[in-house]
């Protein structure tokens, strides 16, 4: 199997950030520097960073791999990188190596899925699945019906138009919005676009899961129906 797929099948990052650490030659494979798009065989010793990694196995009716919705907080940063204050990794403290899919801005909370499956996180970010991302947002002056027209039919952020989406009020300085992209700092910069300061941001849903009675700090494992409903024809999880 290919290097990077044998490292996110150990959970210890996704596909894409494994192709990063072997391209900073941070692998090793039989006590040589590893290569992207490298394959490895049964019997190999791959090294990340001096640790030894193996592929774990599932015990029979046992899922895999690990899969949870966490209410994420204010002030918790969205990578796996150790030494940032405040990374998601620490902040959950699994007992399985786990690592966000996308990501949720420090400054907002809400629900963001976590992993020890690489193999799924492009599946599920890959913009062609138009996975519904829906936040509540509370801003700093009043939000008027032509300022959600305009939401929803886009405006430019990062050199590029944002996707239409869906927008509703909520009373006189909130709205809802639901979105099918992910650019980063996307609804901030919406609001920015008419003059409108984000205050609070909380996102309560992605595709088929919600956040519903999850309090800050407080994660669940998902359940399989909603793990087939964002994986379309997956029966191994």
């Amino acid at each position: 199997m290919r290097l990077n797929k044998y490292i996110s099948d150990t959970g210890f990052c996704s596909r894409r950030e494994a192709d990063r650490l072997i391209a900073d030659g941070r692998v090793t494979v039989n006590g040589q520097r590893g290569r992207v798009g490298s394959e490895v065989g049964e019997g190999d010793i791959v090294l990340v960073d001096g640790q030894t990694l193996q592929t774990r196995s599932a015990a029979p009716g046992k899922r895999r791999h690990v899969y949870i919705a966490l209410h994420k907080p204010v002030g918790i940063t969205c990578t796996t990188e150790s030494s940032v204050k405040g990374n998601i990794v620490d902040f959950v403290d699994h007992r399985e190596r786990i690592f966000p899919i996308g990501r949720l801005d420090k400054d907002s909370e809400g629900l963001i899925l976590l992993t020890s499956n690489g193999d799924i996180v492009n599946a599920i970010l890959r913009a062609e699945n138009k996975l519904e991302k829906e936040y509540l947002v509370t801003v700093n002056h009043a939000v008027s019906q032509e300022i959600l027209r305009g939401m929803a039919r886009g405006v430019p952020v990062h050199g590029q138009m944002t996707l239409p989406c869906r927008t509703s009020p909520l009373g006189k300085f909130g709205f809802r919005i639901t979105l099918v992209q992910g650019l980063n700092r996307q609804i901030r910069l919406m609001a920015a676009h008419f003059n409108l300061r984000v205050k609070q941001l909380i996102r309560v849903r992605i595709g088929p899961v919600k956040l519903a009675h999850l309090k800050p700090g407080q994660w669940r494992n998902l359940t399989d129906a909603e793990l087939r409903a964002m994986l379309p024809g997956q029966t191994e999880f």
